[in-house]
Order: C-alpha cells, then structure tokens, then sequence
C-alpha cells in the first residue's frame, strides 16, 4: 500500500508481494483498452488474468481465473457450522469481527469468512489499479430468524412466438388440475398466479 494509504501501483511492487499471495506477475499493456496482469497464486494452484480497462472509473475490472485441480470440499464445515446456528437458543449476535487486536474467536470464524467473501463482491465492483481494497472489520452481525417457507411444486408451460408473444399452455401446481390456456401473450391465468 502506498504510504499516503490512497492505493498502490500493481507495476511497481515485487512479486513476492503483490496482493499478499502471489508467486509471479507479468503485466501487459494493451492498446486503447487497459491494464492486464497475470498472476499465479500460492493459496492454490490457479492463475488468474485481472483486465483494468483505460480511463474507466465505473466499470468493474475483468477477471479470468483457471483452478488447477480440485478444490477442497468445505461441505463437512459448512453442514456443521448451520447445524451449530440453528442450534442456538438465542439468535446470534456479534460484533467487531476480528478485534482491535486482529483476533477472531473461532466460533465466529464462519462469519468472518462469509463477510470476507461477500466483501470481495464489493472489492471487484470498486477496485482500481491504484486503490487495495480489503475486509478490515465486520462492526455488527444479528442473525435473524426466517419463517419456515414451503417449497411448491407447480409446472408451468409457457410457449413463446416470435409474431405472437408468449403464452401459457400448461399450468400445474397445488390444487390446480393440469389445463390447457390459449390466451394471446397472456401469462396471467387465475390459475397459475402464486
């Protein structure tokens, strides 16, 4: 990061470095279109391309990754840290993910890792050639119960014309006999409305 903390210049640090995990980085200019580095990673066998398009301030950089192998399974983690909330006899609240000391209890490492995946959402949608973004804190985490929502069987056949539009020509759901409707363009048979 620079040292005014406004960002950093990919071309300019070392490849040991670069983003706190890559092994090499070429980076390539692209004539009136932008900035492309390639990166190889060491979290895990992957390559990724980043593409940082010229005087775009609004676009999102265009990200290509290639994964080598496979990844590991978190199924087993992830089945047991659900199992672990929904076991909870009061909802889960938290706050200040890690501490001001970098500390995260383990019981809330799941939720420090699903805030830092979806901050990496925001991260891609913002990032410029000269900013580093990244997770710093999750201030304030309330779990909040859901209804239990009951998933509907329904069928529903909707055939589409180019001249004539769309339609619905089978609708099938709960209480509903199977039926033909032939209406032009119309998708509003009583029916087949949730």
């Amino acid at each position: 990061m620079a040292g005014d903390g406004t960002g950093w210049d990919l071309r300019s640090l070392p490849t040991q470095t670069i983003l706190g995990f890559s092994d090499f980085v070429q980076d390539a200019d692209i004539d009136d279109v932008g900035h492309k580095y390639y990166l190889e990673l060491e979290t895990v066998s992957c390559t990724a391309e980043v593409l940082y398009h010229l005087g775009s301030k609004t676009s999102a950089p265009d990200v290509q990754v290639t994964v080598q192998g496979e990844l590991r399974s978190t199924e087993e983690a992830d089945k047991e840290f659900y199992n672990r909330i929904r076991s909870l006899e009061k909802e889960l609240v938290a706050e200040n993910i890690p501490d001001s000391h970098g500390n995260v209890p383990p019981e809330l490492e799941p939720i420090h890792l699903l805030a830092w995946v979806a901050s990496g959402y925001v991260i891609w949608q913002n990032s410029t050639e000269n900013t580093k973004l990244h997770l710093a804190q999750v201030k304030h985490v309330k779990q909040v119960p859901l209804c239990p929502q009951e998933v509907l069987p329904w069928e529903v056949s909707v055939l589409w014309h180019p001249q004539r539009g769309a339609r619905v020509s089978r609708c099938h759901g709960p209480g509903a006999a199977r039926e033909e409707h032939t209406g032009h363009g119309s998708t509003d048979h009583p029916r087949c409305q949730t």
